[in-house]
């Protein structure tokens, strides 16, 4: 165990930690769907409101000045935690499933009915329903990385179907179903050699290691700010200049142009070109917030606690009786999901959730990857660096309680 990691001290930041739930105290395990949020960015949406609410860009009066300075040095925050060459790279979005329509919708003008496009049979839904709304109005054929029996990808079926054909490849970091960590190295390499572009899905994977995308040499990657202690509704993309520059915007209004009018509109320079309309501003300025927080506990030891997490969760929870973990493996975040023979997943959620224990029950938007097990839903207990071991511990003394109650 990492003793030197003080998460008594770390929890105090989050006010939401001392809430009860059914007369006990909170206990929260589904920080895979959305993490909790410390009260410094709290307290920063409340600065904007309070002292410079404006909108950005337009205005030469005080308070747009420093709402457009705040923004824009969110903007750099990004560029630098995650080592992007240009801030003019970094694309605000409203989350990951809003960047990844942007990159499917300009890639829909660029490919034609002679193109492939490889995904992962460990996507979820949002990285699959915009490349099958592509395929379209584009006519590129669509082709799918199998899973291997315990939900790694097969790599050597990857290579079987990555060709000359393959224009995109897109997959996720990190299940958000199995918390599995894909070989994104090499499978970026392995498209580039066929001269194929890589969208990396960083949902699941900024909020638990360092991400260098200079290192990665991705084409695109992108996170949502509430899987890294931020708001909800705000993200970004970041793309290559010259992929940004072919693609065309998904949205057109204020912002995004250069020049209008009712003959011709021109787009306006990277970033704006794909940033139409009022921005979440505050939610961009607290985003800049969440990561200065996480860069002060440091990544690398937040990495190092959560595996200590991870390995200790899966030691208990394999003592219980009938209990079976899906996607086991050496490279994991720390998320573990479950179930209990002869229980349903929901039952199980629901009876936890008496206990003050906080879990995701269900397909977890990643049908294929049920399927691929054969079950209709799972358990998904997902820790983070705000929880402990005694945690742990509770909810391994509550499953047996589950367990004795349903069975």
């Amino acid at each position: 165990m990492n003793l030197s990691f003080n998460v008594e001290k770390i929890r105090q930041d989050f006010p939401i930690l001392s809430k009860k739930i059914n007369n006990k105290p909170l206990i929260y395990f589904d920080n895979a769907a959305t993490s909790q949020t410390p009260i410094c960015v709290i307290d920063c949406i409340k600065d904007y409101y309070e002292k410079y609410n404006s909108n950005i860009h337009r205005g030469v009066h005080s308070l747009s000045d420093e709402a457009t300075s705040a923004y824009e040095d969110a903007r750099n925050k990004v560029k630098d935690h995650f080592n992007i060459k240009y801030s003019e790279e970094v694309i605000f979005t409203s989350g990951t499933t809003h960047s990844i329509n942007i990159v499917s919708n300009g890639f829909s003008k660029i490919l034609t009915k002679d193109d492939e496009i490889i995904v992962s049979g460990l996507e979820h839904h949002s990285n699959i329903v915009p490349w099958q709304m592509m395929i379209e109005s584009s006519g590129a054929k669509l082709k799918v990385i199998p899973l291997m029996e315990n939900g790694e990808l097969d790599m050597d079926e990857f290579a079987n179907i990555l060709s000359l054909k393959t224009k995109v490849v897109f997959l996720n970091h990190v299940s958000n179903a199995l918390g599995l960590i894909n070989p994104i190295e090499k499978i970026i390499n392995m498209s580039h050699e066929k001269g194929a572009y890589v969208l990396i899905d960083g949902a699941q994977s900024a909020a638990h290691f360092k991400i260098d995308l200079q290192k990665l040499n991705v084409d695109f990657f992108t996170a949502s700010a509430h899987k890294l202690c931020g708001p909800t509704g705000v993200g970004f993309l970041y793309g290559k200049k010259e992929l940004l520059h072919r693609m065309e915007p998904l949205m057109g209004g204020g912002e995004m142009i250069s020049d209008v009018t009712f003959s011709k509109t021109t787009y306006a320079d990277l970033p704006h070109k794909f940033e139409a309309g009022t921005p979440n501003i505050s939610g961009v300025i607290a985003f800049g917030r969440a990561l200065d927080y996480l860069n002060e506990i440091g990544l690398e030891k937040i990495e190092n606690y959560e595996n200590d997490l991870l390995d200790y969760a899966n030691s208990k929870l394999k003592q219980i009786e009938g209990l079976k973990i899906y996607g086991e493996s050496k490279n994991k975040t720390s998320v573990i999901s479950f179930n209990i023979e002869g229980i349903h997943s929901y039952d199980i959620g629901a009876l936890l959730d008496k206990f003050g224990i906080a879990v995701r029950t269900g397909q977890h938007c990643a049908q294929p990857i049920m399927d691929h097990f054969g079950v209709d839903g799972t358990v998904r207990a997902s820790f983070s660096f705000i929880n402990t071991f005694q945690e742990i511990d509770d909810l391994f003394e509550a499953l047996k309680k589950v367990k004795s109650m349903l069975s």
